[in-house]
């Protein structure tokens, strides 16, 4: 069973858009004034918007994808784009955030002189953009994966232009250059967890790994939990993107219940989207030649396995 998607809520495209407008703007500020100030802790947190900017073009994107339809080459449309895209944005924040650390390295042997009053008023603006489009998202972070993951990056921003802030005040009363490296390094540290976030994410989905926070064991368990269900073998899971998770299986069911087995499958499917979010589901009735076959089923490279046809 394929779950359909709704049509996208316009109301959250168009909060994501805004939110993406004011974070653009907060980057092109960033950069522009890190240059102009010599504010290596103001390009850092540049890094830092720019993996925002990219979450946030992620999170419209996946709702723009789901949209699109399927085809007979990508039975699944382009959902595996967004997955593509995070690898990529990964490894550029992650060679981003060494650069970060190598420059800042270097600032503190020979500490730079910074323009702290423009750098602070910089920040301040790019707090203040923070905060914008954190409240664009707040209405709907709390029923939306998708819209949370966006805020949760918005707000992390915020709290390094804060950092950034308190960076230059400090600055501008004592003249104490070494702080720029100090925070630089810190915002650098932020990235760096965030870049890897991203990859080991990603390369999990691209791998076909189970969902975090999911087990194999916890979804055979609620399947053998259902009334007429003797056992389940062959049970797969894997990611198809941040937001579609994909289950296919054995379902041996009691034989008293063989005539109404199409409303016992549509049943388990139901649950497995209320209990474990899994809305792609492929549930197959056990045949007799597969009934001691493992949970797991174990593929062999190059080997073709037939199963009994339904």
């Amino acid at each position: 069973m394929e779950n359909h998607h709704h049509n996208p809520d316009k109301s959250i495209s168009g909060r994501l858009i805004w939110a993406i407008v004011l974070t653009a703007v907060t980057l092109i500020a960033e950069i522009a004034g890190g240059i102009w100030t010599n504010s290596l802790a103001l390009l850092s947190d540049a890094a830092h918007v720019f993996l925002d900017l990219f979450a946030l073009l992620l999170s419209l994107g996946a709702i723009k994808l789901s949209s699109l339809p399927a085809s007979e080459t990508r039975t699944f449309g382009f959902h595996r784009a967004e997955v593509f895209a995070s690898f990529i944005n990964g490894v550029t924040i992650f060679l981003i955030a060494w650069g970060i650390f190598y420059e800042a390295a270097g600032r503190l042997i020979r500490p730079e002189q910074v323009n702290s009053l423009p750098m602070l008023i910089i920040a301040a603006l790019g707090l203040a953009m923070n905060l914008l489009a954190a409240s664009a998202l707040h209405q709907h972070s709390h029923h939306d994966l998708n819209v949370r993951s966006a805020f949760l990056h918005v707000m992390g921003d915020a709290a390094a232009s804060l950092g950034v802030i308190i960076g230059g005040v400090i600055m501008y009363y004592t003249k104490w250059y070494l702080v720029d490296a100090l925070i630089s390094i810190g915002i650098g540290g932020v990235v760096f967890f965030g870049a890897w976030r991203v990859l080991r994410e990603s390369t999990h989905i691209l791998l076909e790994g189970v969902p975090r926070g999911m087990t194999i064991a916890a979804v055979a368990d609620s399947i053998r939990s259902m009334e007429g269900v003797r056992d389940v073998h062959h049970l797969n899971i894997w990611t198809i993107c941040s937001h579609i998770v994909a289950l296919s299986a054995h379902i041996d069911v009691e034989p008293s219940f063989k005539p109404r087995q199409a409303r016992l499958l549509h049943e388990i499917e139901h649950m497995l989207q209320e209990r474990f979010h899994i809305s792609h589901t492929t549930l197959q009735v056990e045949c007799t030649a597969c009934v001691s076959g493992p949970v797991i089923k174990k593929l062999s490279h190059g080997a073709r396995h037939f199963h009994c046809a339904h």
